[in-house]
């Protein structure tokens, strides 16, 4: 059900995108050339038949019902080969496909309310703040001055604009998201998460995100973060160098990008190849990589890639590991609480990576 089209600044997009939201789809082992070389790729696969492929008549891969088992759902993949993550299931409270993937929604033992897209976790309800405190006050607490105007690619569990929300000084905040029952099932199922659409500022747009960023006027945003998925299928050119290039034009001098950038553990490879891409479309500015821990994440971490934009001949670029901004508050008129994750002792700190990482990614990051 994909087709393949060329919009007109010659960026390669799919007019189905498969969910601009999905942070972590189950499989990818490779970027297209735009970032490293082309690699087989590896389907995804949430439930694995121990005796090799799958049996007729059982779930296919990709779908939360091949995941479930005995009271347990399991997430299974290629990715992590050896391991998964199990979740014991109180109750299934929704089961069904979109017009882009398999949606399915779950009561846990432990985690409360989870979100499950094409049979991967997406959220639950005890951990996702740890990710979406990170990716949204990360860029906008580093920025010189307030945001007044912001993009989210992707994030249609609101999630993302529930923490943009929390910030006075926006004036816009524009959301591109693909699928449109992700909205709906936040809503209805994730609460506290969906918050963010009830802010007056908000703009949601049901759209090709892609297509959206390269449509956007030079240097229209203080700050766009992209919630996308991992680089497999039709996401890959969420990975690739036109897409960045369009980033790079749609946010102001001195502004700032931040993109979902997968894990230290397990995707160094992608990580170095992102970075040294950010590098050369970010000329003059700075690459920096930085990571959340959440458990029910692969590996229990999860990274963002934060890129400046230069602002202008003679000047230092910006330094996203600085907070400059206070810790936004919580917005008792949109039940928004208080942060639970981030705060300016975190910020800092969240830059710092292991010899191994630094070792890897040597020459692409500006400050390691």
């Amino acid at each position: 059900i994909l087709s393949s089209t060329i919009h007109s600044k010659g960026l390669a997009t799919l007019s189905r995108l498969h969910s601009c939201w999905c942070r972590r789809a189950a499989a990818c082992v490779g970027l297209q050339s735009s970032v490293i070389a082309p690699a087989a790729r590896r389907v995804q696969t949430s439930a694995i038949n121990m005796t090799g492929g799958h049996d007729n008549g059982k779930p296919e891969p990709g779908k939360a019902e091949a995941g479930m088992k005995d009271g347990w759902f399991t997430e299974l993949s290629t990715m992590w080969p050896g391991m998964g993550m199990s979740l014991k299931v109180k109750e299934i409270l929704h089961q069904g496909k979109s017009e882009f993937q398999d949606v399915c929604v779950f009561e846990s033992e432990t985690f409360g309310t989870v979100l499950l897209l094409d049979g991967v976790i997406q959220a639950t309800d005890r951990d996702e703040f740890a990710y979406q405190e990170m990716i949204a006050h990360l860029p906008l607490c580093a920025l010189e001055r307030p945001a007044k105007k912001v993009l989210v690619v992707g994030g249609g569990d609101g999630g993302v604009l529930r923490e943009l929300a929390r910030h006075a000084s926006l004036e816009e905040i524009h959301i591109a998201e693909i699928d449109g029952m992700v909205p709906e099932m936040s809503k209805k199922y994730f609460p506290q998460m969906a918050v963010g659409f009830d802010d007056p500022r908000v703009h949601l747009h049901i759209c090709d995100g892609i297509k959206f960023v390269q449509d956007a006027e030079e240097g229209t945003y203080d700050a766009i973060i992209v919630d996308s998925s991992d680089p497999v299928g039709p996401a890959e050119v969420l990975f690739e160098k036109p897409f960045f290039e369009a980033l790079h034009s749609a946010v102001r001098p001195g502004g700032i990008v931040c993109t979902q950038a997968e894990s230290l553990w397990l995707h160094l490879d992608i990580i170095k190849a992102l970075a040294a891409m950010c590098k050369g479309v970010f000329a003059g500015g700075a690459v920096s990589y930085a990571y959340t821990t959440i458990p029910t994440y692969p590996s229990g971490q999860i990274g963002m890639m934060l890129c400046t934009k230069a602002q202008g001949p003679g000047q230092e670029p910006l330094d996203p590991r600085t907070p400059r901004q206070p810790p936004p508050p919580g917005v008792p008129k949109l039940n928004i609480p208080e942060l639970r994750y981030y705060t300016h002792d975190v910020h800092a700190p969240a830059f710092a990576l292991p010899k191994f990482a630094v070792d890897a990614l040597a020459g692409s990051l500006t400050y390691q």
